[in-house]
């Protein structure tokens, strides 16, 4: 399995930062070929026309760049990142869900990409209620799915998390729970399986449904105070 950084994977992204468009080629200037402003500048207007996220898309080029990736290359992933985004916000919106939250839109976009199909994704934002976060949901969501956690157990598991009424804190904690079972010798999806049943167990018990006491202990959620760019 491929060691994935929790806090990278977790963090969550800053909610309304769409860049005006007329920025986006002076964003990139100097920092990517001419050919990959032209194309970067067209596939952000035409994802705002859509009510679309912007800044994943010049993110990506910019990491392309930095990275001293073929031109095409940096294109083809670019339109790559905004079919992400347009699935999910196509999913989001036959959900029920609002698709004006950029937030929202990033972080089914960043599910998809670790291995969520679009119904699952969103299904699982809309059992997101509150105290949960849809948004917030998504990313560990995909964050699971990035170490390996198979998409139905991913699900499952959340379900099963919210069911039982964890806390929004413990659910984030999630991903680094599964790694500590991973490091004792299980498989993610045995691990995941694992974290569900134990939150099954614990639903009912004293107030809340938490976890019950016997379960691994953890530190602050992970990703807290970083950044990350589905």
């Amino acid at each position: 399995m491929r060691t994935v950084g929790l806090g990278a994977l977790l963090a969550v992204a800053v909610a309304g930062r769409v860049p005006a468009q007329g920025n986006v080629a002076g964003r990139l200037a100097g920092r990517v070929p001419p050919a990959v402003v032209a194309a970067v500048r067209q596939l952000a207007e035409s994802a705002a026309a859509r009510g679309l996220p912007v800044e994943p898309l010049v993110d990506k080029a910019a990491e392309g760049g930095a990275k001293g990736v073929p031109a095409e290359r940096v294109i083809a992933a670019v339109r790559a990142v905004m079919n992400r985004l347009d699935q999910a916000a196509t999913a989001l919106r036959a959900a029920g869900l609002p698709t004006s939250d950029s937030d929202l839109i990033e972080a089914g976009a960043f599910a998809i990409n670790a291995g969520l199909d679009a119904r699952a994704m969103a299904g699982l934002a809309q059992r997101s209620r509150a105290p949960y976060k849809p948004a917030a949901t998504l990313r560990v969501a995909g964050t699971l799915a990035a170490l390996g956690v198979p998409a139905t157990e991913t699900v499952q598991l959340l379900q099963q998390a919210m069911d039982a009424g964890t806390s929004p804190g413990d659910l984030l904690d999630l991903p680094r729970e599964v790694e500590v079972g991973v490091a004792h010798g299980a498989s993610p999806a045995a691990a995941a399986t694992g974290l569900g049943q134990s939150q099954g167990q614990g639903q009912g018990q004293g107030q809340g449904g938490g976890r019950p006491s016997s379960s691994q202990p953890h530190g602050p959620p992970p990703g807290k105070g970083q950044s990350h760019k589905p």
